[in-house]
């Protein structure tokens, strides 16, 4: 493939080659082998990916018009390499943030040192749509509460890596991170083993160490469910793939029930099995119609006072999502600071509360140049950019701002890193985050790398792939072993 018409932008930091098309380092092996890959090649490994992603079922579900649309995974063959020095630093990051932030929800829930200090408005977070009153005065054991983080991280126009936001409530993502690697062991092994890459194949195994290490009862195998809404959940390939990996068991909520002693079982064909950990990927709302939606037929009646009386442990545990809005986000290397005494190793984008005057103005006057998010929605919706935006959608952000300022905040339009990515029979740069994630119970993991998501329509910012983004492998190599 010819590299010299590859196309380069002076605003954005293409991760692979620099201006005049030279390797940045440690990229000359990927730039060599993708210089030698012919047209036919290219069709070959591009015909056998999606052959694999077939085979493997790996699919996702959109919601259009009320209805569910099974799709394949997106998936490009190019990898997104990034070295494994630099990544040593992101991982110390990550486990330095997500530590902070389990100390952050443990505070919020009993003494609320950080709000009689006056580092975060008490308004800020009891206005938050996902604080639980019903958590008040649980400390879950390690006082951990989010036991599995996404954290969403992009690279701006020099290179720095910056956190974007957290995901704690039900972070979603991983399995397709790992079959975007067993993809590339069927599309690309003469590159991939040609690399020093660092493995990601053992995060069921620590998942499933991590949820066996926050079980209620000494055993050595407690037994450990995974809860899903069900078939028609959009992550519902994640869950399935998960338990699977993990050997637990797959649950939907008719499927358990909470006894008189406040334990929970799960019914089998040999009489009722009482269940240690429930990772649950079902919102807060929808867990026990005693205590949320009373009309939930996703939960389990009881689960919440099974939970708080200690006989179950819920990962990630309700209430987590008073850390996960994206105006609290904003707080979080001060949470560093005041519950660690340290810096932020990984900085956040620079960020305008909505909720906060003089910011909300600078945000009205300068949208053009703005993203705009509001503080509880996900994968993209809702999401203003400016410099894409409507006439009539400035109007309606505008409005929405004026009417509810404490749900919105606002950051600079960052000029995302961009990769190279197969368009048609080219390579062209398109935009990527990354998401890896966080473990934490009685240990802290990190995986290696994590699920990039790329921007596959030209000039596009939004990579998620409800809204047309696709997903590439991601390796850490350490370019200072022996090859």
């Amino acid at each position: 493939m010819n590299l010299f018409d590859y196309p380069s932008h002076p605003r954005f930091y293409d991760e692979v080659l620099r201006h005049p098309n030279r390797a940045r380092e440690g990229m000359g092996p990927l730039a060599q082998y993708l210089r030698r890959l012919e047209s036919q090649q290219v069709r070959s490994k591009r015909d056998a990916a999606e052959l694999a992603i077939r085979t493997l079922g790996i699919s996702f579900t959109v919601y259009s018009d009320g209805a569910n649309i099974d799709r394949q995974w997106p998936f490009d063959i190019v990898p997104r390499i990034i070295q494994g020095s630099e990544w040593d630093g992101i991982e110390k990051g990550l486990k330095q943030r997500l530590k902070a932030l389990n100390l952050f929800i443990t505070d919020i829930y009993n003494e609320q040192h950080i709000i009689k200090e006056g580092i975060i408005p008490a308004d800020i977070l009891l206005s938050s749509r996902d604080y639980r009153p019903e958590c008040q005065g649980v400390k879950p054991k390690y006082n951990v509460w989010a036991h599995i983080c996404g954290s969403d991280l992009i690279r701006d126009h020099t290179g720095q890596f910056l956190v974007l936001e957290d995901n704690l409530r039900v972070p979603s993502g991983v399995s397709y991170m790992l079959e975007n690697r067993n993809v590339s062991k069927r599309v690309v092994p003469e590159l991939l083993n040609k690399l020093p890459i660092r493995p990601m194949d053992d995060y069921p195994s620590q998942l499933f160490d991590t949820l066996c290490s926050i079980s209620p009862r000494a055993k050595k195998r407690p037994e450990v469910v995974v809860l899903t809404p069900g078939i028609y959940n959009s992550a519902y390939f994640e869950h399935a793939f998960l338990a699977q990996r993990m050997g637990a068991e797959l649950v939907e909520g008719g499927d358990l029930f909470v006894d008189s002693d406040d334990c929970v079982y799960m019914k089998t064909v040999e009489g009722p099995s009482r269940v240690d950990v429930i990772y649950r990927r079902i919102d807060d709302l929808f867990l026990d119609p005693e205590v949320f939606h009373p009309d939930s037929m996703l939960g389990v009646p009881g689960l919440m006072r099974a939970w708080l009386n200690g006989n179950v442990a819920l990962a990630n545990a309700p209430g987590v999502g008073v850390a996960d809005d994206k105006v609290v986000y904003t707080y979080v290397p001060d949470m560093i600071r005041f519950y660690l005494g340290e810096e932020p190793i990984l900085p956040n984008v620079p960020s305008y509360l909505c909720s906060d005057a003089d910011q909300r103005a600078f945000v009205l006057d300068h949208l053009e140049s703005l993203v705009v998010k509001p503080a509880n929605e996900s994968g993209g919706y809702g999401m203003f950019i400016g410099s894409k935006a409507a006439p009539e959608q400035f109007d309606e952000i505008t409005r929405l701002i004026k009417k509810t300022p404490r749900n919105y905040m606002a950051q600079p339009i960052i000029s995302l890193s961009t990769v190279p990515t197969l368009i048609d029979q080219q390579l062209e740069p398109r935009h990527v985050d990354l998401r890896p994630f966080t473990l934490q119970g009685a240990e802290s993991h990190v995986t290696a790398g994590g699920l990039t998501r790329v921007a596959l329509v030209k000039g596009s910012l939004v990579v998620n792939s409800s809204q047309g983004g696709g997903s590439k492998d991601t390796w850490v190599v350490d370019f200072d072993k022996a090859f």
